[in-house]
Protein backbone atom coordinates (compact mmCIF):
# COMPACT_ATOMS: atom_id res chain seq x y z
CA UNK A 1 0.00 0.00 0.00
CA UNK A 2 1.24 3.52 -0.88
CA UNK A 3 2.45 5.09 2.40
CA UNK A 4 1.61 8.62 1.18
CA UNK A 5 -1.89 7.52 0.22
CA UNK A 6 -2.38 5.89 3.60
CA UNK A 7 -1.32 9.05 5.43
CA UNK A 8 -3.58 11.17 3.23
CA UNK A 9 -6.49 8.84 3.88
CA UNK A 10 -5.86 8.93 7.62
CA UNK A 11 -5.78 12.73 7.61
CA UNK A 12 -9.05 12.89 5.67
CA UNK A 13 -10.63 10.43 8.14
CA UNK A 14 -9.42 12.52 11.11
CA UNK A 15 -10.81 15.66 9.50
CA UNK A 16 -14.27 14.14 9.07
CA UNK A 17 -14.18 12.72 12.58
CA UNK A 18 -13.42 16.17 13.98
CA UNK A 19 -16.11 17.69 11.78
CA UNK A 20 -18.63 15.15 13.03
CA UNK A 21 -17.58 15.81 16.65
CA UNK A 22 -17.99 19.56 16.22
CA UNK A 23 -21.45 19.08 14.71
CA UNK A 24 -22.53 16.41 17.22
CA UNK A 25 -21.60 18.40 20.30
CA UNK A 26 -23.96 21.16 19.18
CA UNK A 27 -26.86 18.77 19.66
CA UNK A 28 -28.36 19.40 23.12
CA UNK A 29 -29.95 16.03 23.54
CA UNK A 30 -33.67 16.33 24.25
CA UNK A 31 -34.06 19.99 23.27
CA UNK A 32 -32.81 22.83 21.17
CA UNK A 33 -29.56 24.46 22.26
CA UNK A 34 -29.50 28.26 22.04
CA UNK A 35 -28.03 29.38 18.70
CA UNK A 36 -24.49 30.59 18.26
CA UNK A 37 -21.62 30.93 15.81
CA UNK A 38 -19.88 27.93 14.26
CA UNK A 39 -17.14 26.60 16.51
CA UNK A 40 -13.99 24.65 15.72
CA UNK A 41 -12.86 21.47 17.47
CA UNK A 42 -10.53 22.22 20.40
CA UNK A 43 -10.41 25.96 19.56
CA UNK A 44 -14.14 26.52 19.99
CA UNK A 45 -14.95 30.17 19.25
CA UNK A 46 -11.51 31.43 20.23
CA UNK A 47 -10.88 32.96 16.79
CA UNK A 48 -14.14 34.93 16.94
CA UNK A 49 -13.73 36.18 20.51
CA UNK A 50 -11.52 39.26 20.47
CA UNK A 51 -10.13 39.25 23.97
CA UNK A 52 -9.12 42.92 23.75
CA UNK A 53 -12.71 43.92 22.99
CA UNK A 54 -14.75 41.01 24.31
CA UNK A 55 -17.86 42.97 25.32
CA UNK A 56 -18.20 44.58 21.89
CA UNK A 57 -17.87 41.14 20.29
CA UNK A 58 -20.57 39.72 22.58
CA UNK A 59 -22.85 42.66 21.77
CA UNK A 60 -22.50 41.91 18.06
CA UNK A 61 -23.24 38.23 18.65
CA UNK A 62 -26.35 39.26 20.56
CA UNK A 63 -27.50 41.32 17.59
CA UNK A 64 -27.18 38.26 15.37
CA UNK A 65 -28.33 35.43 17.65
CA UNK A 66 -30.60 37.11 20.20
CA UNK A 67 -30.54 37.45 24.00
CA UNK A 68 -29.58 33.79 24.66
CA UNK A 69 -26.75 32.29 22.64
CA UNK A 70 -24.16 29.53 22.84
CA UNK A 71 -20.38 29.82 22.64
CA UNK A 72 -17.51 27.44 23.14
CA UNK A 73 -14.62 28.53 25.35
CA UNK A 74 -12.18 26.05 23.89
CA UNK A 75 -13.97 22.73 24.32
CA UNK A 76 -16.36 23.98 27.03
CA UNK A 77 -19.87 24.96 26.05
CA UNK A 78 -21.19 28.14 27.69
CA UNK A 79 -24.47 30.00 27.34
CA UNK A 80 -24.51 33.80 27.35
CA UNK A 81 -27.47 35.82 28.66
CA UNK A 82 -27.66 39.31 27.16
CA UNK A 83 -30.00 42.07 28.31
CA UNK A 84 -32.20 42.78 31.30
CA UNK A 85 -35.04 40.37 30.50
CA UNK A 86 -32.79 37.32 30.01
CA UNK A 87 -30.61 38.09 33.06
CA UNK A 88 -33.60 38.84 35.30
CA UNK A 89 -35.42 35.70 34.18
CA UNK A 90 -32.42 33.53 35.09
CA UNK A 91 -31.06 35.17 38.23
CA UNK A 92 -34.26 36.43 39.86
CA UNK A 93 -37.36 34.76 38.42
CA UNK A 94 -35.72 31.31 38.25
CA UNK A 95 -32.95 31.81 40.77
CA UNK A 96 -33.02 28.26 42.16
CA UNK A 97 -32.27 26.78 38.75
CA UNK A 98 -29.31 29.12 38.14
CA UNK A 99 -27.89 29.27 41.66
CA UNK A 100 -24.86 27.04 41.05
CA UNK A 101 -21.45 28.57 40.37
CA UNK A 102 -20.09 28.01 36.87
CA UNK A 103 -16.55 27.13 35.89
CA UNK A 104 -13.67 29.61 36.01
CA UNK A 105 -10.65 27.33 35.32
CA UNK A 106 -7.93 29.44 36.91
CA UNK A 107 -10.07 30.14 40.00
CA UNK A 108 -11.19 26.52 40.25
CA UNK A 109 -7.55 25.44 40.19
CA UNK A 110 -6.73 27.72 43.13
CA UNK A 111 -9.84 27.37 45.29
CA UNK A 112 -10.65 23.72 44.51
CA UNK A 113 -14.34 24.35 45.19
CA UNK A 114 -13.71 25.63 48.72
CA UNK A 115 -14.79 28.88 50.35
CA UNK A 116 -18.07 30.69 49.82
CA UNK A 117 -17.82 32.52 46.48
CA UNK A 118 -16.83 29.63 44.21
CA UNK A 119 -18.41 26.69 46.03
CA UNK A 120 -21.68 24.90 45.35
CA UNK A 121 -24.38 22.80 46.94
CA UNK A 122 -24.72 22.35 50.67
CA UNK A 123 -21.24 23.75 51.28
CA UNK A 124 -22.18 27.04 49.64
CA UNK A 125 -25.52 27.25 51.48
CA UNK A 126 -24.00 26.68 54.91
CA UNK A 127 -20.98 28.94 54.43
CA UNK A 128 -23.00 31.78 52.92
CA UNK A 129 -25.59 31.63 55.71
CA UNK A 130 -22.83 31.60 58.33
CA UNK A 131 -20.89 34.43 56.64
CA UNK A 132 -23.95 36.69 56.31
CA UNK A 133 -25.01 36.12 59.90
CA UNK A 134 -21.50 36.72 61.24
CA UNK A 135 -20.91 39.84 59.15
CA UNK A 136 -24.20 41.30 60.35
CA UNK A 137 -23.31 40.47 63.95
CA UNK A 138 -20.12 42.49 63.47
CA UNK A 139 -22.02 45.47 62.16
CA UNK A 140 -22.44 45.09 58.41
CA UNK A 141 -25.35 47.32 57.47
CA UNK A 142 -25.47 48.84 60.95
CA UNK A 143 -24.32 52.04 62.64
CA UNK A 144 -21.22 50.40 64.11
CA UNK A 145 -19.69 49.60 60.71
CA UNK A 146 -20.65 53.06 59.45
CA UNK A 147 -18.63 54.55 62.28
CA UNK A 148 -15.73 52.26 61.42
CA UNK A 149 -15.80 53.47 57.80
CA UNK A 150 -15.94 57.09 58.98
CA UNK A 151 -12.88 56.50 61.17
CA UNK A 152 -10.94 54.98 58.29
CA UNK A 153 -12.03 57.82 56.01
CA UNK A 154 -10.51 60.29 58.45
CA UNK A 155 -7.29 58.24 58.49
CA UNK A 156 -7.24 58.62 54.70
CA UNK A 157 -7.75 62.38 54.98
CA UNK A 158 -4.93 62.64 57.51
CA UNK A 159 -2.67 60.57 55.29
CA UNK A 160 -3.38 62.77 52.29
CA UNK A 161 -2.90 65.92 54.34
CA UNK A 162 0.30 64.94 56.13
CA UNK A 163 2.32 63.22 53.43
CA UNK A 164 4.83 64.80 51.10
CA UNK A 165 2.14 65.40 48.52
CA UNK A 166 1.74 69.03 49.57
CA UNK A 167 5.39 69.56 50.43
CA UNK A 168 6.56 68.88 46.90
CA UNK A 169 4.63 71.50 44.95
CA UNK A 170 1.54 69.42 44.35
CA UNK A 171 3.50 66.34 43.39
CA UNK A 172 1.12 63.94 41.60
CA UNK A 173 0.71 60.44 42.98
CA UNK A 174 -0.90 57.12 42.11
CA UNK A 175 -3.85 56.52 44.50
CA UNK A 176 -4.00 52.75 43.99
CA UNK A 177 -2.46 51.47 47.20
CA UNK A 178 -3.71 54.30 49.38
CA UNK A 179 -7.29 53.45 48.41
CA UNK A 180 -6.58 49.72 48.75
CA UNK A 181 -5.28 50.22 52.30
CA UNK A 182 -8.27 52.34 53.25
CA UNK A 183 -10.89 49.95 51.91
CA UNK A 184 -9.07 46.82 53.06
CA UNK A 185 -8.78 48.08 56.62
CA UNK A 186 -12.57 48.07 56.95
CA UNK A 187 -12.95 44.39 56.02
CA UNK A 188 -9.76 43.56 57.98
CA UNK A 189 -11.33 44.99 61.13
CA UNK A 190 -14.25 42.59 60.68
CA UNK A 191 -12.33 39.52 59.54
CA UNK A 192 -9.04 39.84 61.47
CA UNK A 193 -10.14 42.22 64.22
CA UNK A 194 -7.31 44.52 63.22
CA UNK A 195 -6.44 47.40 60.90
CA UNK A 196 -3.00 47.96 59.41
CA UNK A 197 -0.87 51.06 59.16
CA UNK A 198 -0.59 52.56 55.68
CA UNK A 199 3.18 52.11 55.93
CA UNK A 200 3.06 48.46 57.04
CA UNK A 201 5.43 46.80 54.55
CA UNK A 202 4.01 43.30 54.99
CA UNK A 203 0.47 44.55 54.45
CA UNK A 204 1.47 46.62 51.41
CA UNK A 205 3.29 43.62 49.92
CA UNK A 206 0.14 41.56 50.38
CA UNK A 207 -2.02 44.19 48.66
CA UNK A 208 0.56 44.35 45.86
CA UNK A 209 0.24 40.59 45.27
CA UNK A 210 -3.54 40.83 45.22
CA UNK A 211 -3.40 43.73 42.78
CA UNK A 212 -0.94 41.83 40.61
CA UNK A 213 -3.29 38.86 40.48
CA UNK A 214 -6.23 41.04 39.47
CA UNK A 215 -4.21 42.38 36.54
CA UNK A 216 -2.97 38.91 35.55
CA UNK A 217 -6.45 37.41 35.69
CA UNK A 218 -7.80 40.17 33.45
CA UNK A 219 -4.90 40.20 31.02
CA UNK A 220 -4.93 38.37 27.70
CA UNK A 221 -2.94 35.60 29.39
CA UNK A 222 -5.73 35.21 31.93
CA UNK A 223 -8.36 35.11 29.20
CA UNK A 224 -6.39 32.53 27.22
CA UNK A 225 -6.28 30.41 30.38
CA UNK A 226 -10.07 30.54 30.52
CA UNK A 227 -10.21 29.20 26.96
CA UNK A 228 -7.42 26.60 27.11
CA UNK A 229 -6.67 25.70 30.76
CA UNK A 230 -5.12 22.30 30.07
CA UNK A 231 -2.81 23.72 27.43
CA UNK A 232 -1.80 26.74 29.49
CA UNK A 233 -0.92 24.54 32.46
CA UNK A 234 1.77 22.88 30.35
CA UNK A 235 3.62 26.01 29.23
CA UNK A 236 5.41 28.57 31.39
CA UNK A 237 4.11 32.12 31.31
CA UNK A 238 3.37 35.18 33.46
CA UNK A 239 0.05 33.63 34.55
CA UNK A 240 2.05 31.15 36.67
CA UNK A 241 2.68 34.06 39.02
CA UNK A 242 -1.02 33.94 39.97
CA UNK A 243 -0.53 30.73 41.96
CA UNK A 244 2.58 32.14 43.67
CA UNK A 245 0.77 35.31 44.73
CA UNK A 246 -2.26 33.30 45.84
CA UNK A 247 -0.08 31.08 48.01
CA UNK A 248 1.37 34.13 49.74
CA UNK A 249 -2.09 35.47 50.61
CA UNK A 250 -3.14 32.02 51.86
CA UNK A 251 -0.05 31.86 54.05
CA UNK A 252 -0.86 35.26 55.56
CA UNK A 253 -4.37 34.11 56.42
CA UNK A 254 -3.14 30.80 57.81
CA UNK A 255 -0.80 32.68 60.13
CA UNK A 256 -3.70 34.85 61.31
CA UNK A 257 -5.76 31.73 62.01
CA UNK A 258 -2.94 30.27 64.13
CA UNK A 259 -2.64 33.51 66.12
CA UNK A 260 -6.39 33.49 66.73
CA UNK A 261 -6.35 29.85 67.87
CA UNK A 262 -3.70 30.69 70.48
CA UNK A 263 -5.69 33.59 71.97
CA UNK A 264 -9.28 32.44 71.34
CA UNK A 265 -11.90 33.03 74.02
CA UNK A 266 -15.01 31.07 72.94
CA UNK A 267 -17.22 33.24 75.15
CA UNK A 268 -16.11 36.48 73.51
CA UNK A 269 -15.39 36.25 69.75
CA UNK A 270 -13.49 39.25 68.44
CA UNK A 271 -13.98 38.85 64.70
CA UNK A 272 -15.01 36.58 61.83
CA UNK A 273 -12.06 34.20 62.29
CA UNK A 274 -12.90 33.67 65.97
CA UNK A 275 -16.50 32.86 65.03
CA UNK A 276 -15.36 30.35 62.41
CA UNK A 277 -13.01 28.67 64.87
CA UNK A 278 -15.82 28.39 67.43
CA UNK A 279 -18.11 26.91 64.76
CA UNK A 280 -15.39 24.39 63.85
CA UNK A 281 -15.19 23.26 67.47
CA UNK A 282 -18.97 22.89 67.67
CA UNK A 283 -19.01 20.80 64.49
CA UNK A 284 -15.93 18.64 65.14
CA UNK A 285 -18.03 15.51 65.76
CA UNK A 286 -19.84 15.97 62.46
CA UNK A 287 -17.96 13.95 59.85
CA UNK A 288 -19.70 15.81 57.01
CA UNK A 289 -19.21 19.33 58.36
CA UNK A 290 -18.30 22.16 56.00
CA UNK A 291 -16.58 23.99 58.86
CA UNK A 292 -13.02 22.74 58.67
CA UNK A 293 -9.56 24.28 58.37
CA UNK A 294 -9.48 24.44 54.56
CA UNK A 295 -12.80 26.26 54.41
CA UNK A 296 -11.78 28.59 57.22
CA UNK A 297 -8.80 29.74 55.14
CA UNK A 298 -10.68 29.99 51.84
CA UNK A 299 -13.77 31.69 53.25
CA UNK A 300 -11.60 34.24 55.04
CA UNK A 301 -9.66 34.77 51.82
CA UNK A 302 -12.95 35.28 49.93
CA UNK A 303 -14.04 38.01 52.34
CA UNK A 304 -10.61 39.64 52.57
CA UNK A 305 -9.91 39.81 48.83
CA UNK A 306 -13.51 40.46 47.81
CA UNK A 307 -13.84 43.21 50.37
CA UNK A 308 -10.66 44.87 49.18
CA UNK A 309 -10.30 44.72 45.41
CA UNK A 310 -13.79 45.43 44.09
CA UNK A 311 -14.54 48.50 46.21
CA UNK A 312 -11.06 50.00 45.94
CA UNK A 313 -11.10 49.53 42.15
CA UNK A 314 -14.52 51.20 41.97
CA UNK A 315 -13.23 54.17 43.96
CA UNK A 316 -10.05 54.40 41.88
CA UNK A 317 -12.07 54.33 38.67
CA UNK A 318 -14.50 56.87 40.12
CA UNK A 319 -11.73 59.36 40.94
CA UNK A 320 -10.41 59.03 37.38
CA UNK A 321 -13.86 59.84 35.99
CA UNK A 322 -14.17 62.90 38.25
CA UNK A 323 -10.77 64.09 37.06
CA UNK A 324 -12.12 64.03 33.51
CA UNK A 325 -15.30 65.86 34.45
CA UNK A 326 -14.36 68.68 36.90
CA UNK A 327 -17.83 70.23 36.47
CA UNK A 328 -19.41 67.09 37.94
CA UNK A 329 -16.90 67.09 40.78
CA UNK A 330 -17.78 70.72 41.50
CA UNK A 331 -21.53 69.96 41.62
CA UNK A 332 -20.93 67.12 44.08
CA UNK A 333 -18.84 69.43 46.29
CA UNK A 334 -21.57 72.08 46.20
CA UNK A 335 -24.10 69.51 47.42
CA UNK A 336 -21.68 68.29 50.11
CA UNK A 337 -21.19 71.87 51.34
CA UNK A 338 -24.94 72.49 51.37
CA UNK A 339 -26.01 69.28 53.14
CA UNK A 340 -22.98 68.29 55.25
CA UNK A 341 -20.72 71.33 55.44
CA UNK A 342 -17.06 71.11 56.40
CA UNK A 343 -17.28 70.55 60.16
CA UNK A 344 -18.60 66.98 60.44
CA UNK A 345 -18.06 63.66 58.72
CA UNK A 346 -20.48 62.49 56.03
CA UNK A 347 -22.95 59.80 57.15
CA UNK A 348 -25.28 57.45 55.34
CA UNK A 349 -28.32 59.43 56.45
CA UNK A 350 -27.04 62.29 54.26
CA UNK A 351 -27.48 60.23 51.10
CA UNK A 352 -31.26 60.73 50.96
CA UNK A 353 -30.70 64.50 50.91
CA UNK A 354 -27.98 64.35 48.25
CA UNK A 355 -29.65 63.11 45.03
CA UNK A 356 -26.93 64.41 42.72
CA UNK A 357 -24.10 62.78 44.68
CA UNK A 358 -26.10 59.56 44.93
CA UNK A 359 -26.67 59.69 41.17
CA UNK A 360 -22.92 60.17 40.56
CA UNK A 361 -22.08 57.17 42.76
CA UNK A 362 -24.61 55.01 40.91
CA UNK A 363 -23.44 56.27 37.53
CA UNK A 364 -19.83 55.40 38.37
CA UNK A 365 -20.86 51.82 39.10
CA UNK A 366 -23.13 51.64 36.06
CA UNK A 367 -20.58 53.15 33.69
CA UNK A 368 -17.59 51.03 34.69
CA UNK A 369 -19.59 47.76 34.87
CA UNK A 370 -16.86 46.42 37.13
CA UNK A 371 -17.63 42.72 36.53
CA UNK A 372 -18.91 42.94 32.94
CA UNK A 373 -19.78 39.26 32.41
CA UNK A 374 -20.89 38.67 35.97
CA UNK A 375 -19.49 35.69 37.83
CA UNK A 376 -20.65 32.57 35.95
CA UNK A 377 -23.60 30.47 37.02
CA UNK A 378 -24.40 26.89 36.03
CA UNK A 379 -27.47 24.70 35.67
CA UNK A 380 -27.47 21.46 37.66
CA UNK A 381 -30.00 19.76 35.37
CA UNK A 382 -31.35 20.09 31.82
CA UNK A 383 -33.13 23.44 32.03
CA UNK A 384 -35.78 24.71 29.60
CA UNK A 385 -35.27 28.42 28.99
CA UNK A 386 -37.73 30.03 26.62
CA UNK A 387 -37.71 28.01 23.41
CA UNK A 388 -34.34 26.46 24.23
CA UNK A 389 -32.88 23.81 26.51
CA UNK A 390 -29.70 24.50 28.47
CA UNK A 391 -28.03 21.11 29.10
CA UNK A 392 -27.04 19.98 32.58
CA UNK A 393 -23.66 21.26 33.73
CA UNK A 394 -23.55 24.16 31.27
CA UNK A 395 -21.83 27.31 32.50
CA UNK A 396 -24.01 30.40 32.07
CA UNK A 397 -22.75 33.99 31.93
CA UNK A 398 -25.24 36.74 32.85
CA UNK A 399 -23.67 39.65 30.95
CA UNK A 400 -24.15 42.42 33.54
CA UNK A 401 -22.70 45.11 31.27
CA UNK A 402 -25.55 44.48 28.82
CA UNK A 403 -28.00 45.40 31.59
CA UNK A 404 -26.01 48.35 32.95
CA UNK A 405 -25.50 49.71 29.42
CA UNK A 406 -29.03 49.14 28.13
CA UNK A 407 -29.76 52.07 25.79
CA UNK A 408 -33.51 52.01 26.44
CA UNK A 409 -33.04 52.41 30.19
CA UNK A 410 -29.90 54.59 29.99
CA UNK A 411 -29.81 56.76 26.82
CA UNK A 412 -26.30 57.00 25.35
CA UNK A 413 -25.03 54.38 27.83
CA UNK A 414 -21.39 54.73 26.74
CA UNK A 415 -21.38 58.29 28.04
CA UNK A 416 -20.91 59.11 31.71
CA UNK A 417 -24.02 61.03 32.75
CA UNK A 418 -25.39 61.27 36.33
CA UNK A 419 -28.69 62.23 34.71
CA UNK A 420 -29.24 58.52 34.12
CA UNK A 421 -30.25 58.36 37.80
CA UNK A 422 -32.08 61.68 38.12
CA UNK A 423 -35.71 62.56 37.50
CA UNK A 424 -36.62 65.76 35.69
CA UNK A 425 -37.18 67.52 39.02
CA UNK A 426 -33.68 66.57 40.23
CA UNK A 427 -34.74 63.79 42.60
CA UNK A 428 -32.95 60.46 42.58
CA UNK A 429 -34.30 57.88 40.12
CA UNK A 430 -34.10 54.20 41.03
CA UNK A 431 -33.65 51.60 38.31
CA UNK A 432 -34.15 47.83 38.39
CA UNK A 433 -31.43 47.68 35.71
CA UNK A 434 -28.83 48.67 38.32
CA UNK A 435 -27.09 45.32 38.89
CA UNK A 436 -23.39 46.00 39.57
CA UNK A 437 -23.44 43.42 42.38
CA UNK A 438 -25.30 40.83 40.27
CA UNK A 439 -28.76 39.72 41.45
CA UNK A 440 -30.69 36.89 43.03
CA UNK A 441 -29.43 34.35 45.56
CA UNK A 442 -25.80 34.74 44.50
CA UNK A 443 -25.76 38.52 44.81
CA UNK A 444 -22.49 39.84 46.28
CA UNK A 445 -22.15 39.03 49.99
CA UNK A 446 -20.77 42.47 50.76
CA UNK A 447 -23.18 44.58 48.71
CA UNK A 448 -24.42 46.61 51.68
CA UNK A 449 -20.89 47.22 52.97
CA UNK A 450 -19.59 48.20 49.53
CA UNK A 451 -22.42 50.66 48.87
CA UNK A 452 -21.79 52.29 52.23
CA UNK A 453 -18.02 52.48 51.67
CA UNK A 454 -18.22 53.97 48.17
CA UNK A 455 -20.56 56.75 49.29
CA UNK A 456 -18.74 57.61 52.52
CA UNK A 457 -15.18 57.44 51.16
CA UNK A 458 -16.02 59.42 48.03
CA UNK A 459 -17.90 62.18 49.86
CA UNK A 460 -15.21 62.44 52.54
CA UNK A 461 -12.48 62.84 49.91
CA UNK A 462 -14.43 65.53 48.02
CA UNK A 463 -15.43 67.27 51.26
CA UNK A 464 -11.78 67.84 52.08
CA UNK A 465 -9.99 67.95 48.71
CA UNK A 466 -10.35 69.01 45.13
CA UNK A 467 -9.02 66.48 42.65
CA UNK A 468 -6.63 67.95 40.11
CA UNK A 469 -5.59 65.97 37.02
CA UNK A 470 -1.98 65.62 35.99
CA UNK A 471 -2.99 66.12 32.34
CA UNK A 472 -5.65 67.99 30.38
CA UNK A 473 -9.05 66.49 31.35
CA UNK A 474 -9.90 66.15 27.66
CA UNK A 475 -6.96 63.76 27.25
CA UNK A 476 -8.04 61.45 30.08
CA UNK A 477 -9.16 58.07 28.77
CA UNK A 478 -11.81 56.46 30.97
CA UNK A 479 -12.21 53.31 28.89
CA UNK A 480 -10.90 50.16 30.63
CA UNK A 481 -7.21 49.34 30.41
CA UNK A 482 -8.11 45.65 30.83
CA UNK A 483 -11.48 44.01 30.41
CA UNK A 484 -11.83 40.38 31.42
CA UNK A 485 -13.40 39.15 34.63
CA UNK A 486 -13.21 42.81 35.69
CA UNK A 487 -12.96 46.20 33.99
CA UNK A 488 -9.82 47.89 35.30
CA UNK A 489 -9.05 51.61 34.92
CA UNK A 490 -5.96 52.89 33.20
CA UNK A 491 -3.05 53.83 35.47
CA UNK A 492 -3.07 57.51 36.36
CA UNK A 493 -1.75 60.08 38.79
CA UNK A 494 -3.53 63.01 40.41
CA UNK A 495 -3.00 65.85 42.83
CA UNK A 496 -5.34 66.59 45.73
CA UNK A 497 -5.70 70.20 46.81
CA UNK A 498 -7.07 70.98 50.30
CA UNK A 499 -10.34 72.92 50.22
Amino acid sequence: MDPLGAITGLLVLCFFCLLFLATWRKRPGNGKLPPGPWSLPILGNALQLKTKDLIRTLNKLHEKYGPVFTLYFGSERVVMLHGYQAVKKALIDRGDEFVSRGKVPVIDKLFKGLGVIFSNGEQWKQLRRFALTTLRNFGMGKKSIEERIQEEAQCLVEKLSSTQIFNLSEMPFDPTFLLSCTVSNVICSIVFGNRYDYEDKKFLALLDKMDDNIHLLNSQWGQFYQLFPSLMDVFPGPYNQIAINFAAVKEFISEELKKHEETLDPTSPRDFIDCFLIKMEQEKQNGKTEFHVENSVMTTLDLFSGGTETTSTTLRYGLLILLKYPDIQEKVQEEIDHVIGRMRSPCIADRSQMPYTDAVVHEIQRFIALVPLGLPRAVSQDTPFGQYLIPKGTTVYPILSSVLHDSNEFPNPEQFNPGHFLNENGTFRKSSFFMPFSAGKRICLGEGLARMEIFLFLTTILQNFTLKPFTDPKEIDISPALSGLMNLPRPYQLCVLPR
